[in-house]
């Protein structure tokens, strides 16, 4: 009975693949996470997208480098956890969804704080859904059944309970302060969500008029409209030009107001005039120093940017406008004095994309020195978390060392409402910046509190704000598991063991959750925080939406296939935490790199079906595992557990890209190219039968290995490898990504067998060029000379020599010590010498031959016929024995007998190569024509002269190089060298042919 022969479809087909595999994944729950399974845990939990579209490149990056540690430590046996989820994403959304209404020509607070949740709720629905289909796209192996959201029920319940717990612990507090204020989205914003942008300014310089008439004090700044804020002018109290003047006053220009001159070391006196104006309500160090002397504070603008009554004339106009009113009122009351440009650094709000207003408000703040000493301590003491690459630690550490309180209340409407609610009953009905408050978990909770403190008759009010986003985010980690119930979840997979992510929020992200959670947890929420780069365009840029040179992970995926997006991505990693740059075609869409992924899938499914088609419908498991007894199966099996050690060790380390650079050159090169060459011969239905079970045996315990090898990396492609070749049953299959990692067995690696097997390679590459420069027809087999002084070298050559003679379609192989042969070359005759010995010789014969013909000549008719017999005869042994060199040496060797010698010795018209010390050597005489190769040789030296002789006239004119860009003369010098390289070549290959 004929065994079923499983195979797969002659072309591979990445969506069709990539969709059923991640159908089956999901709906068999095949990543669901079981606390009860056993085995050390690994958890990572996914830092969650925002709710605001879809998702970029760097996603596709972040999550196929998370997968790829993921599905490895899953077949390394570990209890593995990878939670998902999404960020609300507070201002962002509010922010768009605003948008959206003035489109309309409606504000938010027309549809009323009810109607906008449902809107941003069905955003939201939308969204994430869009969200979420495309991580399904990427093929991650979460763990659905956990999703998470930051507003869901169970992760609001979390950020109550630390909300009320710091407020409880004195660490929270409301409270008067300077803060970032946007006011495209009308709400405060952290330091974090402020991006410095340099600018071309203007520095603008003012006369203050001292109150006493006797001059005046000049000063400089880069917002004028801020003056009519000022509550004094400081000046360092060691500036001789200034300090007799502190105490006295000057009158602020326009509002006339009366303002003292004050003394303070903060002020640098070799900047501007040395002199400076104050604005505390306007700008943090004036804030400071209004503090330090009890300056009044004058708030001048309104929340959307605008100035307000404090500015006078001014009211109602943006401050920009203002700017320039405030300056030609200056101008035309005489204060002006001058106007300068001036390079400076404005903050700009990340989410808003307008300058940040400094602004005074009563807002929610976080104590922030208790956590961050706490988490310094963790670092300094427990090296916890440990960062890759190790740089990030001091960026870390000096983060945290400089942290100021955290300004929590954002004046927006979606996310975390305030837990806080405001006895309004004691303020006339409005929350003021007065207004008594109780902090509870729970509304009725705050109704028991607030009655207990001012009686039934209490009206409360919920802070209308909500918390900043990164609130809920810091407490990610330890919430999405469970906390603050004390669940099986955070019992088993907390602390997490990794946080993979972008280096651009180590401040936003990373330092909060690990405040977070040393406090609430006293764990550091992450073993190990994995910092990569950023994915940069074809031109080596950072990709964003302003400059429009994003590249949809959609897009290439529909054209190469997931596979193909996810190895391109961690492939191009040159080593941990660096950025990366894809390249791209944006005329076309395409990107070569992503192609040569594909056509890597596609080589290793050809493979596939090659070894599936030769091992008779068996398995692997079937056939068992080899015990090899040839060179070839031993050196690929060498092959294959280093390659086993290389990858763990890589992948352990987070060397992801060098991992999956050392699986292709395996795959490819070793196992494609050489091992499946080497064995095909053995696989036919006449070899040896022992040697052809042992062929099989190796191919199919390398291919499988190399799937589950692969299988981090490339998940789809190699399950329906794996599946096909192991036969899994459809009823109840099993799955590769629950399979075993393969193991080491240090006792079949063999360090010595590759490095000679590398040989063997090298030669057969070399005689496979040789063949392809002298244009030897492939079926066309050669003789071949390789000449080493190494008697090691020898030994391996000689060993292998029917590789060299199957794979390099060598027909006479010889092996020669070149030390030898070049002795023996020395005393080898001339050929002029050689051909009048064989003239000579062939005159003796003709004269014994005229002697007999002598003796013979006396018989009758006899005579004759020997005339003529000799005369034939020595015309026969002349044209055969003396007109052709080779002819001559053929004869030479009969009489002088030295077949080892003229073996060994160069022939002429040779095509010759070199690998380390083996010297290769294949007559042409017979194989090709050599007339032809010779003309072709000559007509490419020619054209490489040529070009040499062009570049060289261009390289020595003075005008071209002192003119040129420098990039241009530099290519035309690379150009230059590689003609000389290519012409030395070609006249060292035209005198083999001599």
């Amino acid at each position: 009975m004929t065994a079923t022969i499983p195979n797969l479809p002659s072309l591979y087909d990445p969506f069709s693949t990539e969709a059923k595999w991640q159908k089956f994944w999901e709906d068999n729950q095949v990543y669901k996470a079981d606390p009860n399974k056993g085995g050390e845990p690994y958890c990572i939990v996914i830092p969650p997208p925002n709710v605001t579209g879809s998702l970029h490149m760097g996603h596709a990056f972040e999550s196929a480098l998370i997968d790829t540690l993921v599905r490895y430590h899953r077949m390394q046996g570990r209890n593995t956890l990878w939670l998902p989820g999404t960020d609300h994403a507070s201002i962002a959304v509010h922010s768009m969804l605003e948008k959206q209404l003035k489109k309309e020509g409606k504000t938010r607070y027309e549809l009323g704080r009810e109607k906008f949740l449902e809107r941003a709720w069905q955003w939201k629905a939308e969204s994430e859904g869009t969200i979420l289909n495309q991580l399904r796209r990427l093929g991650v192996s979460v763990d659905w059944s956990r999703e998470r959201f930051t507003l869901d029920e169970g992760l609001s319940k979390a950020v109550v309970e630390a909300f009320t717990r710091l407020y409880e612990e004195g660490l929270i507090y409301r409270g008067e302060y300077l803060v970032n204020w946007c006011p495209a989205s009308q709400s405060a914003v952290s330091d974090v969500e402020v991006e410095n942008q340099e600018v071309n300014g203007n520095l603008w310089h003012f006369r203050y008029p001292l109150t006493d008439g006797s001059g005046f004090v000049e000063v400089a700044t880069t917002r004028p409209e801020t003056m009519l804020g000022d509550t004094a002018v400081a000046v360092n109290p060691n500036d001789d030009r200034y300090k007799h003047l502190i105490g006295k006053t000057v009158t602020l220009p326009i509002l006339q107001r009366e303002i003292p001159i004050i003394g303070d070391e903060y002020v640098d006196p070799t900047f501007g005039t040395g002199c400076v104006k104050i604005t505390p309500a306007h700008d943090l160090n004036d804030f400071d120093m209004g503090k330090r002397h009890n300056l009044p504070f004058i708030n001048i603008m309104n929340k959307d940017g605008t100035l307000n009554a404090n500015a006078g004339e001014f009211q109602g106009q943006d401050r920009f406008v203002a700017r320039k009113n405030v300056v030609s009122r200056l101008e035309a009351d005489g204060f002006l004095v001058k106007i300068e440009d001036y390079k400076h650094t404005v903050p700009y709000s990340d989410r808003g994309k307008v300058p940040i207003e400094p602004l005074l408000s009563t807002q929610w703040f976080v104590k922030i020195r208790p956590l961050a000493d706490n988490t310094l301590e963790f670092l300094d003491q427990q090296t916890s978390p440990e960062f890759v690459p190790q740089r990030w630690t001091k960026v870390y550490r000096d983060w945290l060392v400089k942290l100021t309180d955290w300004c929590i209340s954002r004046q927006l409407w979606w996310g975390h409402q305030i837990p806080a609610w405001y006895a309004v009953s004691e303020t006339d009905g409005q929350i003021t910046d007065n207004t008594p408050f109780v902090v509870a978990k729970s509304e009725t909770e705050a109704w028991e509190k607030a009655k207990s403190q001012f009686g039934e008759n209490v009206k409360l009010e919920q802070d209308p704000d909500v918390l900043d986003t990164w609130f809920s985010a810091g407490i990610w980690p330890f919430s999405t598991l469970g906390w603050p119930e004390q669940t099986q979840d955070l019992a088993t997979y907390y602390p997490t063991t990794t946080l993979v992510t972008g280096f651009d929020i180590i401040f936003f992200w990373v330092a909060r959750m690990t405040m977070m959670a040393g406090h609430f947890t006293q764990q550091i929420p992450f073993k190990t925080v994995y910092i990569h780069g950023l994915v940069l365009d074809e031109k080596g840029q950072k990709m964003s939406k302003t400059k429009g040179n994003g590249i949809d992970p959609l897009l290439l995926i529909d054209k190469y296939g997931t596979d193909a997006l996810r190895y391109t991505l961690i492939r191009e990693v040159a080593g941990a935490g660096q950025d990366i740059r894809l390249e791209y075609d944006r005329k076309k869409d395409e990107s070569p790199s992503v192609e040569a992924s594909r056509n890597f899938a596609n080589k290793l499914w050809n493979a596939a079906r090659f070894v599936m088609m030769n091992l008779d419908g068996q398995t692997p498991q079937q056939l068992g595992n080899p015990v090899a007894t040839e060179l070839s199966d031993r050196w690929i099996i060498s092959r294959y557990h280093q390659v086993i050690k290389q990858t763990t060790d890589y992948i352990d380390n987070y060397g992801l890209g060098e991992a999956a650079k050392g699986l292709y050159e395996f795959i490819w090169g070793d196992f494609c190219d050489q091992y499946i060459e080497l064995v095909k011969s053995r696989l036919q239905a006449d070899a040896d039968p022992v040697s052809r079970r042992v062929a099989q045996q190796t191919l199919g315990y390398i291919l499988e290995g190399i799937m589950k090898l692969l299988h981090p990396f490339m998940p789809h492609v190699t399950e329906e490898i794996w599946q096909t070749l192991t036969q899994q049953s459809a009823d109840s299959p099993q799955t590769l990504p629950l399979q075993v990692y393969p193991q080491i067995d240090a006792n079949l690696i063999d360090s010595t067998l590759e490095e000679q097997f590398e040989l063997l390679i090298a030669t057969i590459r070399t005689i496979r060029n040789l063949r392809a420069e002298a244009d030897i027809k492939p079926g066309v087999k050669v003789t071949a000379n390789l000449q080493t002084e190494s008697q090691k070298e020898r030994q391996v050559l000689t060993a292998g020599q029917d590789y060299i003679k199957d794979l390099a379609k060598v027909e006479t192989l010889t092996i020669t010590d070149k030390q030898e042969n070049q002795t023996i070359t020395a005393k080898k005759p001339q050929k002029g010498l050689k051909t009048i010995g064989l003239i000579i010789v062939a005159i003796i014969f003709g004269r014994l031959g005229l002697a007999a013909g002598n003796a013979i000549d006396d018989i009758p008719i006899v005579g004759t016929f020997f005339e003529l017999v000799g005369f034939g005869y020595t015309a026969r042994f002349v044209s055969q024995n003396l007109l052709t060199a080779q002819a001559r040496q053929k004869l030479w060797t009969q009489f002088f007998p030295q077949k080892e010698l003229e073996q060994s010795q160069e022939p002429e018209n040779a095509i010759a190569g070199v690998i380390g010390t083996i010297q290769v050597l294949i007559p042409l005489s017979g194989v090709v024509d050599i007339e032809a190769v010779r003309a072709k040789l000559e007509k490419s030296l020619s054209k490489a002269e040529a070009e040499v002789q062009s570049l060289s006239t261009r390289l020595n004119n003075p005008s071209f190089v002192d003119r040129a860009r420098a990039d241009v003369v530099q290519g035309a010098r690379d150009a230059l060298a590689e003609a000389q390289k290519q012409a030395e070549i070609l006249r060292e290959r035209l005198k083999g042919l001599m």
